[in-house]
């Protein structure tokens, strides 16, 4: 064998195997990329239901707040309605009362 021969032999070794280095650089770096874009997701999704929980969280002490108002609301009418029919009833007594 003569020195072309074996020179262009350890080039194409050479090629070859920087062919195949590339390709197993780039194929790590996608499945790295995957991963970590799978773990951006992971966190993203996992955020969203912490924000749900709390949106169902703040719905619910709303409905109970509404059903404490219309509770206050309807004490407050028959509150109302008793006071009412208090100073009826003065009335009436401080009109028997001036009479005498």
């Amino acid at each position: 064998m003569d020195t072309a021969t074996l020179t262009a032999i350890i080039s194409l070794a050479a090629a070859g195997s920087g062919i195949l280095l590339g390709w197993l650089g780039r194929s790590r770096a996608i499945r790295q990329d995957t991963v970590a874009e799978a773990s951006k997701d992971a966190r993203l999704h996992t955020d969203m239901e912490y924000i749900k929980r709390g949106i169902d969280d703040v719905r619910i002490e709303q409905r109970a707040q509404g059903q404490r108002f219309e509770a206050l609301a309807e004490r407050v009418t028959r509150v109302e309605e008793s006071t009412k029919q208090a100073h009826h009833r003065l009335n009436r007594l401080d009109g028997q009362g001036g009479g005498q």
